[in-house]
């Protein structure tokens, strides 16, 4: 992954300070000699900017390192963990998931609670805002470095005013002002963003591999979603709600969707439609409360282990679901030439066993540019909390990524060195 440049300008300590602390995540540790190299900032600029981030408690002498010839020994220099502390909430319609990262990224802190039943925003935000205090707690993260938390939730939202629109598994969720009233429970500066695009910068975030800087997360939940990292940048779309793939029409004959078409890939991939099909196969008991999330997560776990355990029509009905998914995931690496689909989310854990072989074959024969470039398939290598983790990463990402605007004071360049 390419270190970011930075500018001898003037004015530019910010953009700078970035540049340098992103070249040491990156790396993990490297010498003032190393940093110049990497950034093409001057000796004099390297050494300023590491005294303000010695002094701010951001970075930390790691030893020496032992020089190739005669010379003296160079101080290596690494983040220091404790410097800034990130929390994350994801917010999906069975689970809030709370995260509380160090600088590093580390998962320092964490925490699950269930989502209400009544789905009423205001009880869920009040619940939420108390689990973030207690999870800050358990960390032992001091609170004037929290610099804020970054919140992951089902689409569409609306960024720019950081409002939840209209989920279709949160009914009573209608332009919920989520973001502001979350920082007025809190007190903390909040960002919010689409719970598929937090989950692929959260594997941006760790997996460091120019060979993977192009890729799709599946995020299987609730609802299903595509986060993309294309050209290594995460991919947003206009309104930043990229990724709405719940309406792929992958069965015909399927179940007729809210949106008023049959097949939908969302639909036939909700655990209660699942559940559904298992009760009338004989497969689950009858009785079962379809509408009560938490009955049918029970049961979709069920489902689940009675499909592990041997062939029969449980199987059948997760292997289903699985070349449904392969069906979309097909047309999606086919569309952008990707080179991984990463799966992920609340309901991987459970579905990772029949998924693998089944994605893996589909697109060994179906993927067009095979004789190219590979297609790898995995999983998420941060577990179920890989969307709290995205949310909090976004956060810290804002310490790492230089903003170039402060190369434009007053809409002019400025010379000089720094």
């Amino acid at each position: 992954m390419a270190v970011r440049r930075g500018t001898n300008l003037d004015r530019v300590g910010g953009f700078n300070d970035a540049v340098v602390l992103d070249a040491i995540r990156r790396t993990e540790q490297l010498s003032r000699v190393e940093l110049a190299e990497a950034t093409g900032l001057s000796g004099q600029a390297i050494s300023n900017i590491i005294r303000r981030l010695l002094d701010a408690g951001l970075v930390r002498e790691a030893g020496r390192q032992k020089s190739a010839g005669l010379g003296k020994p160079r101080t290596l220099l690494e983040l220091e963990p404790s410097g800034q502390y990130a929390v994350g909430v994801h917010l999906d319609p069975a689970v809030v998931t709370v995260v509380v990262l160090d600088l590093t990224g580390e998962v320092v802190a964490r925490r699950s609670v269930g989502t209400p039943h009544a789905d009423d925003p205001d009880v869920l935000i009040d619940r939420i805002a108390a689990t973030i205090e207690d999870v800050i707690s358990q960390a032992g993260a001091p609170r004037e470095r929290v610099i804020g938390a970054g919140i992951a939730a089902p689409g569409p939202i609306d960024v720019e005013r950081g409002v939840v629109v209209d989920p279709p598994n949160l009914s009573a969720w209608h332009l919920v002002p989520l973001r502001d009233e979350l920082q007025a429970r809190t007190g903390l500066p909040v960002l919010l963003d689409k719970d598929v695009t937090a989950a692929a910068a959260a594997e941006k975030w760790v997996s460091g591999s120019e060979r993977h800087a192009n890729f799709v997360f599946f995020y299987l939940g609730t609802g299903i979603g595509a986060g993309l990292v294309v050209g290594d940048e995460v991919v947003r779309g206009s309104s930043s709600n990229a990724g709405e793939i719940g309406h792929v029409i992958v069965d015909p004959d399927g179940p007729v969707c809210y949106c008023g078409r049959r097949g939908c890939a969302g639909e036939t991939s909700q655990p209660r439609f699942l559940v559904q099909q298992a009760v009338q196969a004989g497969v689950l008991a009858q009785g079962i409360d379809l509408d009560d999330r938490q009955a049918v997560d029970a049961a979709f776990a069920t489902l689940c282990e009675v499909a592990q355990a041997g062939p029969g029509v449980a199987r059948e009905i997760v292997a289903a679901l699985a070349e449904r998914v392969a069906k979309v995931v097909e047309d999606i690496a086919n569309l952008l030439d990707l080179d991984r689909v990463v799966f992920g989310g609340p309901h991987w854990e459970q579905l990772a066993p029949f998924f693998g072989e089944t994605v893996e074959a589909a697109l060994k024969e179906r993927f067009l540019v095979r004789s190219v470039h590979p297609f790898d398939v995995s999983g998420t290598a941060l577990g179920v909390d890989v969307g709290a983790i995205g949310a909090a990463s976004l956060v810290l990402d804002q310490t790492f990524s230089p903003n170039p605007s402060v190369l434009l004071p007053e809409g002019e360049l400025v010379s000089g060195e720094r």
